[in-house]
């Protein structure tokens, strides 16, 4: 079922995506189920109608916030990550701008899709649907990357490129976790290490070398 479009005009259209970057935030750290027309009006000074005649449902808010969250993740993550060739250097790009974008506190509450997938795995639905979809299209982009890698000579071939991107993911999942349990904000740099290190292994160079630090 598509979400119901209920404004027009480019001012409403204006007005929908700052409610919306309201709602990230605020999902992000309270939970897409802490969302509600009166918390977001009361955020964005609008009346509840106002806030409502974008959406007509919670549902349709939450759905359209999970939207609204993957095109920041694309224009964040993905897209500078596309720039650097294919294999290795793509891949570790594609990391180190997702570790980037916690540690930058593009949202309070960390990685957006790590705080809805704990929140929603368990419960069926469409929210959880779109969640899924979105997460596993980052690890099969992970895992392509890993795959081209290893067809073109820079990975061994015996790497496992389903089991590489799920270490190298959770490397990332991990330091989003310390950073927002613990403030531990060393947790970005042992991460890139851990990423730099695991990638070195796998390499059909041993002796290559690769980032371990913050790109500028």
């Amino acid at each position: 079922m598509k979400p119901v479009v209920l404004y027009r005009t480019d001012q409403a259209a204006r007005t929908r995506r700052r409610i919306l970057r309201v709602a990230m935030d605020i999902a992000s750290a309270e939970g897409l189920e802490g969302l509600s027309v009166g918390r977001l009006a009361s955020e964005m000074k609008m009346s509840k109608t106002g806030v409502f005649s974008h959406f007509g449902s919670k549902r349709e808010l939450q759905l359209a916030t999970v939207e609204a969250a993957k095109q920041v993740f694309l224009e964040r993550i993905v897209e500078p990550a596309l720039t650097e060739p294919r294999g290795t250097l793509r891949l570790t790009a594609m990391l180190y701008k997702w570790i980037e974008y916690v540690e930058k506190i593009v949202f309070r509450g960390g990685c957006f899709f790590a705080a809805a997938s704990a929140e929603f795995d368990s419960r069926p639905g469409a929210v959880r649907n779109q969640i899924a979809l979105h997460t596993k299209a980052w690890l099969v982009g992970l895992e392509d990357e890993i795959r081209f890698a290893t067809s073109n000579g820079q990975f061994r071939s015996s790497v496992d490129s389903a089991q590489l991107a799920f270490e190298l993911h959770a490397y990332v999942q991990e330091a989003n976790w310390a950073f927002k349990l613990f403030n531990d904000k060393s947790a970005f740099e042992r991460a890139r290490r851990a990423i730099a290190q695991r990638i070195a292994e796998a390499s059909e160079n041993p002796s290559a070398k690769f980032p371990d630090r913050k790109e500028k």
